[in-house]
């Protein structure tokens, strides 16, 4: 299969992985400023945008990885956003020669709240896979609201993800399901305790998605990384600050 991959400017390479449900053309509002400084790399995950899934695919985390690893430059800046985050995190975890520095965005190692853990709480992730059974374009209305709640312009952020994920392919069905399967199921926080890279972790205070509660946990837990909040800022602060969310990727991998 062939991952699908958008290019922008010149400088050091800068990879940059979506959420669940969207696309490479998310971070289009921010693609001219950082294509002054950078090489980026507008990756669609399999089975959103112009990625085809193949029939019989494992989607699961290390799959998904793999089929990222085989169109990046070999040796980059990755960042990923919400689910995108956990696709870099593997990739760091099992490529660290090719990752220059992981950049996670309103990412957690671990989504689902468990036992003293923060989290999207599971009659919600449930809730999601109900209503895909349904009408899927429903479903993908109600996640933007959720990730917009709470943003000081939230109808203005909810407009552009939506005109932003129209500009390619609906996601895949199949896609969609397995991409809550591991919201739901994937933990790493163990595993990266042992991430040695530069590591920088952005969070909106506003995420409903990413409750701020688990960043001071997340910091205790990896010490080595760096934390930034974004204080009005829900769960896509590269669509509400755009400036703000520039300026620390440009502040981190300079």
């Amino acid at each position: 299969m062939s991952v699908s991959v958008e290019q922008f400017g010149q400088g050091p390479d800068l990879v940059l992985l979506h959420g669940w449900g969207m696309n490479g053309a998310v971070w289009h509002g921010i693609v001219p400023e950082l294509a002054k400084h950078y090489r980026l790399h507008l990756v669609d995950l399999p089975g959103f945008g112009n990625s085809p899934l193949p029939t019989g695919s494992d989607y699961t985390l290390p799959w998904l990885a793999e089929q990222v690893a085989a169109v990046l430059p070999a040796r980059c800046h990755l960042l990923g956003w919400s689910l995108g985050g956990l696709v870099a995190s593997q990739l760091a975890l099992t490529q660290p020669e090719r990752v220059q520095s992981l950049l996670t965005v309103s990412s957690s190692p671990c989504f689902m709240a468990r036992e003293e853990w923060p989290g999207i709480a599971p009659k919600v992730l449930a809730g999601f896979n109900q209503m895909l059974a349904g009408d899927f374009k429903q479903t993908i209305e109600r996640f933007l609201a959720i990730q917009a709640m709470g943003s000081e312009h939230a109808r203005d952020d909810i407009r552009q993800l939506r005109h932003w994920l129209a500009e390619r392919p609906a996601p895949q069905l199949a896609a969609l399901e397995a991409g809550l399967g591991l919201l739901a199921d994937i933990d790493l926080r163990d595993d990266l305790v042992a991430l040695s890279l530069p590591w920088l972790r952005i969070y909106g205070r506003l995420d409903s998605l990413v409750p701020k509660a688990a960043i001071p946990l997340l910091d205790e837990r990896y010490p080595h990384s760096q934390s930034r909040v974004l204080d009005k800022a829900s769960h896509a602060p590269f669509i509400s600050h755009p400036a703000e969310f520039i300026e620390m990727v440009r502040q981190f991998i300079g």
